[in-house]
């Protein structure tokens, strides 16, 4: 299981305390250190089943600079995941990867459902 996270975000912080309160293991990844590239998003986001939107963090400081809440609509799918994989602080966070289950943002309820259907 994957864990990605930015160790300064307090609902990462959340969500690896409920992980390991929960004794899930993972390996850790630190978004800003290690970004998402083209191929890994394009996957997860194929898996996921979820609105690309759901991929960017759209609360966050460089989202907002870059006007993109305006700017995402004239985009495609292609031009969106490559700009997420140009910086970490794009993309939503945590995201959680598991196989064919992609999680992104942490919502305990919905991580626990999925996780204990899967037997993890």
């Amino acid at each position: 299981m994957l864990f990605i996270c930015y160790p300064k975000c307090t609902t990462c912080k959340k969500a690896e305390k409920w992980l390991e309160s929960n004794n899930i293991s993972y390996e850790m990844r630190d978004i800003k250190e290690n970004n998402p590239d083209y191929d890994e998003l394009k996957e997860w986001y194929e898996k996921s089943g979820l609105p690309l939107k759901r991929f960017f963090n759209t609360s966050g400081v460089l989202y907002k600079s870059m006007q993109l809440k305006d700017k995402l609509k004239d985009m495609s799918e292609e031009e969106q995941l490559r700009l997420l994989a140009t910086d970490g602080m794009l993309v939503k966070r945590p995201l959680l990867i598991h196989g064919d289950i992609v999680l992104t943002g942490f919502k305990e309820p919905e991580w626990e459902k999925i996780l204990t259907l899967t037997g993890k």
